[in-house]
């Protein structure tokens, strides 16, 4: 992908260095060649570009540590409720464990700026159309989880003691609510990649004059690649800073929804 939608640019710097070999070749145009000046620009693109991708990667990790984690409470939470809720409370249980998967696909939309939520699906208890009104579906959804947890200790199907031995699973889930949000909210310092990407453009849009007494013709294909390297790394980065999209390399979270989902059916079957 970041060949294809750099291919463009590629060829135009190509164009620009082979134009400029050829009138120097042509003109008989003779000067002293000095790379000094890209080592020295080129080791500090390196120790930025490293840092831009470090960065970025770990947002991504980040995302990926906290969908990972809502894996395990989901789970945490179905085998605790499935122990502590009698059988006679079928209903209960199946309602609840709805209400999880609900949960999870729609942080998952919510995540993406999605306003469909097609994967939210019917079922018993669940009303649809007050779903569909609220702003922030997942603190809806959980507070549904909460009230129905709450209304079954009222009635003494669950007790104090056993509310606490399921609470850090209940609040982990807008823990990693918040977390995730904090993730796309906050996305690398504007001035710092629009700094980057001059310091990438001065770097590039020089490197014909440098290359080409030394290189002639060989300097295009050299420019190109060069060009390419350190633009990569910043598209990547733009790309992977925000894990929570539908791009490639974004995280797979409609794969992981999907999982959790099959692990709570498995865990207590409708």
């Amino acid at each position: 992908d970041t060949f294809r939608i750099l291919l463009p640019n590629m060829l135009l710097l190509g164009a620009l260095t082979g134009g400029l070999v050829y009138y120097e070749v042509t003109h008989h145009v003779t000067f002293k060649s000095s790379t000094i000046f890209h080592q020295i620009l080129g080791f500090v693109l390196s120790m930025l570009l490293v840092f831009r991708i470090n960065s970025a990667y770990d947002r991504w990790w980040e995302g990926r540590k906290h969908w990972g984690a809502l894996v395990n409470n989901t789970r945490n939470l179905m085998v605790k409720l499935d122990s502590i809720i009698p059988e006679e409370h079928r209903k209960d249980k199946i309602y609840l464990k709805n209400l999880i998967i609900t949960f999870v696909f729609s942080l998952k939309d919510h995540l993406k700026d999605t306003k469909q939520f097609k994967d939210i699906t019917d079922f018993e208890g669940f009303n649809r159309e007050e779903f569909d009104k609220r702003s922030h579906k997942p603190n809806y959804v959980a507070g549904l989880i909460m009230k129905h947890i709450e209304k079954l200790r009222k009635q003494g199907v669950i007790s104090d003691e056993r509310m606490l031995f399921i609470n850090a699973e209940l609040q982990s889930f807008l823990d990693i609510t918040g977390a995730c949000e904090r993730i796309k909210n906050t996305p690398i310092p504007f001035s710092y990649s629009m700094f980057l990407k001059k310091i990438i453009f001065i770097y590039v849009i020089t490197m014909p004059i440098a290359f080409s007494i030394d290189f002639k013709y060989w300097a295009i294909p050299v420019v190109m690649l060069i060009f390419y390297a350190f633009a990569s790394i910043e598209l990547i980065s733009e790309e992977v800073e925000d894990p929570f999209g539908d791009d490639a390399n974004d995280l797979p979270t409609q794969e992981i929804s999907e999982r959790i989902k099959a692990g709570l059916n498995e865990i207590y079957p409708s």
